[in-house]
């Protein structure tokens, strides 16, 4: 049995007020983990107190955006238990989640995986978490630390922008 894929959101943005930037990337996030049967988990979103369990959270965002047919899937995801919230990963991500890849243009020297590595983890049972580095400066270099492989989507070095990023690495990992 195939492990399962998590796509993991790091908020590199702002780590006190929920910015539209957070909404969309949420909004995108959604179809995209429906669509190639992924998990979704945040990192450190600065969600309002009073909106307590991922299903509150996917129903706020769904009145509040029109993409992914008005958050719908987003709602559909959390409804089916595979979306997640997380404060910061201090100490290192919930184990649960399974291997941690970070997703970036850099990746350290000796720690560079393909996607057909990811691809093999996943088919022999491994479940992942990809983190994506929401913002202008990316993951931080904590977290880098905090991964053993490092995935280029490119395999060039380019800098792709977060949804690109997103659905480039998602649909070659889980691309059928």
């Amino acid at each position: 049995m195939p492990g399962r894929v998590t796509i993991g959101l790091y908020n590199s943005y702002d780590p006190v007020k929920f910015r539209e930037a957070h909404r969309r990337v949420l909004a995108r996030a959604g179809p995209l983990a429906l669509a190639f049967d992924c998990n979704l988990a945040t990192f450190g979103f600065p969600y309002d107190k009073e909106l307590g369990t991922p299903s509150e959270i996917a129903q706020w965002v769904s009145t509040t955006t029109s993409i992914g047919e008005e958050g719908a899937y987003l709602v559909e995801l959390a409804g089916k238990g595979r979306f997640s919230c997380f404060d910061y990963p201090n100490k290192g991500f919930p184990p649960q989640l399974g291997e941690v890849i970070v997703t970036t243009r850099k990746p350290s020297q000796g720690r560079s995986v393909s996607t057909q590595d990811v691809r093999s983890l996943v088919k022999s049972g491994k479940s992942v978490i990809l983190v994506f580095g929401l913002g202008p400066h990316g993951l931080p270099k904590e977290v880098f630390g905090m991964a053993q492989k490092h995935l280029d989507i490119t395999g060039r070095g380019y800098s792709l922008e977060t949804c690109t990023a997103l659905g480039a690495v998602v649909g070659s990992v889980m691309g059928r």
